[in-house]
């Protein structure tokens, strides 16, 4: 059998049985690490230029790689929706890598130098990416890329199972916002828990709060989520950290 079948079977192999929907996702996360030459793979949930949750990951390491995107407002995540075509990076460290100083910054941090976001689309719409993570400076080429390209069409089923759940039908993301944003209850309903906690404290808006809350995140070394889940639990206040200046932390507003 030539690798590409091979490798294709072996991905079939691994979800055969899964339960539909974010179970499946997992999966797929993880027979990346098993198959191809990466450490981590997590699957993003993508609307309007933004990451809305992670709904696949293959370890605690990888979601929060993922989150980072979300916290920072910048990552290949979101240059592979924009720009609808695979964003590969060898090496975050390579001086001529200017893209993502922030997320980079942070990836690094965690140990990991290459990272690999290849778009997953429905319908000729862009609506997820699977991001894959190496901790060696490596290209993703080969049977590797064949293997990542081969998995990310296979997330499209989880993603159609996880867009039907929120009653939206797959296909060029529409005008029903509400009923879209039900999907961030994936992995970030804190966020917006936390959100609105924000907005009574400050007496800003929505879109305010959410950006005061990321810029917190980042000049804590944190990610948004894990921010956020002590706010609800009332364990921070932003109004109760003076020290801290959201707006001079250099985080992407809007």
């Amino acid at each position: 059998m030539p690798p590409e079948d091979r490798l294709r079977a072996e991905f079939a192999a691994a979800i055969e049985g899964a339960p539909a929907g974010l179970a499946t996702a997992d999966r797929i996360c993880v027979a990346c690490v098993d198959l191809l030459r990466v450490e981590g793979a997590a699957l993003s949930l993508m609307h309007d230029g933004a990451t809305f949750g992670t709904f696949g990951s293959s370890s605690e390491l990888s979601r929060r790689l993922d989150e980072f995107q979300f916290t920072f407002g910048e990552g290949p995540c979101l240059d592979a929706v924009r720009h609808g075509r695979p964003i590969l990076v060898a090496n975050l460290q390579d001086p001529a890598e200017q893209r993502w100083p922030t997320y980079a910054g942070a990836v690094l941090d965690e140990g990991v130098h290459a990272v690999y976001a290849l778009p997953v689309s429905i319908s000729s719409a862009y609506v997820g990416v699977l991001d894959l993570f190496r901790a060696d400076p490596i290209a993703l080429d080969g049977a590797d890329l064949t293997g990542g390209l081969f998995a990310a069409s296979l997330a499209t089923a989880p993603l159609r199972d996880l867009i039907s759940s929120v009653m939206l039908e797959p296909g060029p993301i529409g005008a029903d916002e509400e009923v879209w944003a039900k999907s961030a209850t994936l992995e970030r309903v804190e966020v917006y828990q936390a959100t609105g906690m924000v907005m009574d404290q400050l007496g800003v808006t929505a879109a305010e709060a959410l950006v005061r809350l990321r810029a917190r995140a980042f000049a804590r070394a944190m990610t948004a989520s894990e921010l956020a889940w002590q706010i609800v639990r009332r364990q921070y206040r932003l109004d109760a950290d003076p020290d801290t200046n959201d707006r001079g932390s250099g985080l992407e507003r809007g």
